[in-house]
């Protein structure tokens, strides 16, 4: 006989599971907890045992998963990699393919991307989503200079703004992918996508310091 503890997990991701599916399909805003709880089976009651409001049901189901850009700052960026270039590729792969192939990520990021207003109740989403951008862009910055240092970049490339340029490139792509799925089909293009981005790192002239620019890590 299954334990109260583990009845409580299981409902809970019920709850989230059909929170995820119903915001995918009607958007946050226009979703009641009310739907939610039909979907998953469950009474508006067994909800509030949960979560206490939406946002807070909201911000539960976001929490599932990895941001684009966290699953970057959870890479290596150690000095010592021996190939960052590579390295950076490979995680724009995997961000990419992880967005088409698991369930949870691709719904959340679908509610995100394009089905999410924002709301006071949002806040604590959108505050995670600003500080995974800076400190991705941080992170993605530390692995650009040993790339650099390692004779895989251009030593004149200006890292804060490439390092912006991936974080756009990367959110553009997937929510364009979102948008329209028959003019970017992933997994399928994330490995092409990923070489398009490394060869603006390696090749633009737009992302080489001009005399006089200084850039430094926050």
């Amino acid at each position: 006989m299954k334990n109260t503890r583990q009845q409580a997990l299981e409902t809970r991701n019920q709850i989230l599971d059909a929170a995820e599916r119903v915001f995918a399909e009607h958007g946050v805003a226009h979703t009641t907890l009310e739907e939610v709880a039909v979907r998953a089976g469950f009474t508006r009651g067994a909800i509030y045992g949960h979560f206490r409001n939406k946002g807070a049901l909201f911000v539960a189901m976001t929490n599932r998963v990895m941001l684009p850009m966290e699953m970057l700052v959870a890479a290596s960026v150690d000095a010592g990699e021996p190939d960052p270039l590579g390295r950076i590729r490979q995680l724009l792969v995997f961000c990419l393919g992880k967005a088409a192939v698991e369930p949870h990520s691709r719904r959340v990021f679908e509610v995100l991307f394009t089905k999410c207003e924002h709301t006071r109740d949002m806040d604590l989403v959108f505050d995670r989503q600003r500080n995974a951008a800076r400190d991705g862009r941080k992170q993605l910055e530390l692995a650009l200079r040993n790339a650099i240092a390692r004779g895989q970049l251009p030593p004149d490339l200006d890292t804060a703004r490439a390092s912006s340029v991936v974080h756009a490139f990367l959110g553009g792509v997937l929510r364009d992918w979102l948008l329209e799925q028959d003019s970017i089909v992933l997994p399928r293009d994330a490995e092409y996508l990923a070489d398009v981005c490394i060869g603006m790192l390696a090749d633009s002239p737009s992302l080489r310091r001009r005399c006089g620019d200084t850039h430094s890590l926050e």
